[in-house]
């Protein structure tokens, strides 16, 4: 993907806020802070026979935070629970389309940090 698509991308996740809100059939509820800029995300999940069904964010969010966790919930949808949990940064940059820079890896990992907290 070339920058330019990678920024059109990034805005397109932000302005849409992708998969932002509450689900009404929620089983699953993690929250997580990032210590650095003081975010908070709320994920809800829908889980059913250990796979994800349906994901939704909320809180406090920047651009970052709010695009990685759009791309990563999109991308989680239909995976197990497993499956889930051994998502790395990498497979993150390639959701959102791009690496995102170092000072920033907090606000990125923020929703994957959160969604590894998932007991089932």
């Amino acid at each position: 993907m070339n920058q330019e698509n990678q920024k059109e991308r990034m805005f397109e996740l932000y302005e849409d806020k992708t998969n932002f809100g509450t689900l009404k059939e929620k089983t699953h509820t993690v929250k997580h802070k990032n210590p650095i800029c003081n975010d908070e995300i709320i994920i809800e999940l829908k889980i059913e026979n250990n796979k994800i069904v349906d994901a939704k964010f909320s809180g406090i969010t920047c651009f970052i935070s709010t695009i990685s966790s759009a791309a990563l919930l999109e991308k989680i949808k239909g995976m197990t629970v497993e499956e889930v949990k051994k998502l790395k940064k990498e497979d993150l940059d390639k959701a959102i389309g791009t690496e995102v820079m170092y000072t920033r890896i907090a606000c990125e990992l923020m929703p994957l940090e959160a969604i590894k907290k998932i007991k089932c």
